[in-house]
C-alpha cells in the first residue's frame, strides 16, 4: 500500500472517529515523559545534556519500534494507518473550535471563555468577545500546522516512523519547551528539535493558507510580519493565515499572569466568531488540497 493511500485512510479514520476516548497513545506517552523528566530533571534547571538523554529515551525506541512493525508483512499497512490516525488532531481541533464559535454567536461569553481556555495557554477569564475570537482563530491556525499538516508532511515523507518521530517530539516540546527556570536548559533540546522538524511544514502551511484565501495579502503579511513573532515557525503560519482571512491577530495577551505585547499580524478588522469557523475551513480545505496533490502525483508517476 502506498503512503498516499495510507494517508487517505488515516485522515478518513480521524475524520470519522476523532481522537480515541480511551487508551490514547499520546496520553500514555505523556506519562512516560513526565517520569523521565522527574528522573533527569528532579530539582529543575537540569543540564542540556540531561534533556538530550531524556528526549532520546522517550522518542527513539518508539520510533524504531514503529519502523520495524511497519515493515512486517500483512500488518505493516495497518501500522502505517494507525500511526497517522493516532498522530492527527484534525477532527479534535474542529470539535474544540466549533463550540467556541457557537458560544460567541449565542452571546454566551462565559461559556466561550471556558471553551477557548481548552485550546490556548493564555488566561481567558478576562477576555471580551473579540479576545475570545482572536484566541480561537489563532489556535486553529497554529494547531492546524502543528497537529495536522506537519504530521501529514512527515508521514508522506517517511511513513509511520516519520509521523511518530514528529508527534512525540512535538509533544515533548509542549511539555518541556518552556523558557522558565525549570525547563530553560533541560527543555532546550525538545524545543530546538521541534523547531527543526516544523521548519519546512510550517512554510508549506503558510503557502497553503495563502493559496486558499486572500493570496497576495497573505504573502505580503508573511513577508513583512513573520520575523516579528517569537516563534520562527508560528510567525509565517499566523501571519499568512491572518492575511488569508483578511483579519488582524496578535496584540496583547496574558500568559501565566504576565502581560505580553505581541506584534500585530495580518491586516483588516478584529476577528469575530465566524472567523474561527473560516480558519477551520482553511484547515479542512488545506488537507484536501494536500491529499489531492499527492494523489495526482502518484497517478502521474505510476
Amino acid at each position: 500500500m502506498s503512503l498516499v493511500i495510507a494517508a487517505l485512510a488515516g485522515v478518513a479514520l480521524d475524520a470519522a472517529l476523532g481522537e480515541p476516548r480511551r487508551w490514547h497513545p499520546l496520553v500514555g506517552f505523556g506519562r512516560l515523559a513526565a517520569r523521565l523528566e522527574q528522573r533527569f530533571n528532579p530539582s529543575g534547571g537540569g543540564w542540556r545534556s540531561h534533556g538530550v538523554s531524556a528526549w532520546c529515551l522517550a522518542v527513539l525506541p518508539l520510533t524504531l519500534l514503529t519502523g520495524l512493525l511497519a515493515q512486517l508483512p500483512w500488518i505493516g499497512w495497518l501500522v502505517q494507518i494507525i500511526a497517522l490516525y493516532a498522530a492527527l488532531g484534525l477532527r479534535s481541533l474542529d470539535q474544540h473550535a466549533q463550540p467556541v464559535a457557537q458560544a460567541l454567536r449565542l452571546g454566551d461569553l462565559p461559556e466561550a471563555r471556558v471553551r477557548v481556555g481548552h485550546m490556548v495557554s493564555r488566561n481567558t477569564a478576562g477576555l471580551d468577545a473579540t479576545g475570545v475570537a482572536r484566541a480561537g482563530t489563532e489556535s486553529v491556525l497554529e494547531n492546524g500546522s502543528d497537529a495536522v499538516f506537519a504530521a501529514l508532511f512527515w508521514f508522506l515523507l517517511v511513513g509511520a516512523p516519520g509521523v511518530v518521530l514528529y508527534r512525540l517530539s512535538n509533544t515533548l516540546d509542549a511539555m518541556w519547551g518552556y523558557r522558565n527556570e525549570r525547563f530553560e536548559r533541560f527543555g532546550w533540546a525538545a524545543a530546538k528539535i521541534d523547531d527543526v522538524l516544523n521548519y519546512v511544514p510550517a512554510r508549506l502551511v503558510a503557502l497553503t493558507y495563502a493559496l486558499l484565501g486572500r493570496t497576495w495579502l497573505a504573502l505580503r503579511c508573511w513577508r513583512r510580519q513573520a520575523l516579528q513573532w517569537d516563534s520562527p515557525n508560528a510567525g509565517p503560519v499566523m501571519a499568512a493565515g491572518a492575511g488569508s482571512l483578511g483579519i488582524s491577530l496578535g496584540g496583547a495577551a496574558v500568559y501565566h499572569g504576565e502581560l505580553h505585547q505581541r506584534p500585530l499580524l495580518g491586516e483588516g478588522p478584529a476577528p469575530k466568531a465566524r472567523d474561527i469557523e473560516r480558519a477551520m475551513n482553511r484547515v479542512w480545505a488545506g488537507v484536501l488540497l494536500w491529499l489531492s496533490l499527492m494523489l495526482l502525483w502518484e497517478v502521474c508517476v505510476a
